[in-house]
């Protein structure tokens, strides 16, 4: 899919969603096997996804990506916003192990997060504003998209907004194939261009 080395994180982000989503199917196993230690390792890996990774790996794989310099140079600034959430939020996990439970058809993850509002809105900034500031319409429609689902997780059922938003990003990262068909639409017209441009 990819023909660059920068293309390679954006690209991994539907891989990754998947393995989440997975371990998040494991989760709901785990309940029904009774199995707490199980549930315990899964709920910590599940949580390092959600809370940990994205907020560092979605700014670095959109820096990687992005061809303008004035626009990575602002990038970099979220991915230093990605930092500090990341790593708060990594903090919290290993002192404040986050729990899991079913609650009605979904999956609520609890732990108590100091200054909530303050680390949210790190992490949409890093998450979500990040692709906006992308050169390319599609990532910005990413981010959007993202932006427009985590408010519609959060009002369908804020007890469960970190397993429903998850669910609705990871269908998003299809975003992600359309992103590379249209470059390599671009790219096979440009060489059209090209070779027509050589004759005579």
């Amino acid at each position: 899919m990819t023909s660059k080395k920068t293309e390679v994180p954006f690209a991994a982000i539907p891989f990754f969603f998947g393995i989440q989503q997975l371990s998040e199917g494991m989760i709901w196993l785990s309940f029904q096997r009774d199995s707490p230690i199980s549930n315990h390792v899964l709920t910590l890996f599940y949580s390092f996804f959600s809370h940990v990774f994205w907020p560092i790996f979605i700014p670095f794989a959109i820096w990687m990506l992005e061809p303008n310099p004035p626009r990575r140079k602002l990038i970099l600034y979220f991915q230093v916003t990605g930092l500090i959430v990341g790593f708060y939020l990594l903090y919290s996990l290993i002192k404040f192990p986050i729990l899991s439970k079913v609650l009605g058809t979904h999956i609520a993850y609890e732990a108590p997060h100091f200054y909530i509002v303050a680390v949210m809105a790190l992490y949409l900034l890093s998450t979500c504003v990040s692709c906006m500031i992308s050169s390319s319409r599609i990532v910005q429609i990413f981010g959007v998209l993202s932006f427009v689902t985590f408010i519609a997780a959060y009002f369908i059922h804020a007890a469960t907004f970190v397993s429903v938003w998850c669910f609705f990003v990871a269908i998003l990262s299809s975003i992600v194939y359309l992103f590379f068909r249209q470059r390599r639409v671009d790219r096979r017209l440009v060489k059209t261009q090209g070779t027509l441009s050589t004759i005579p």
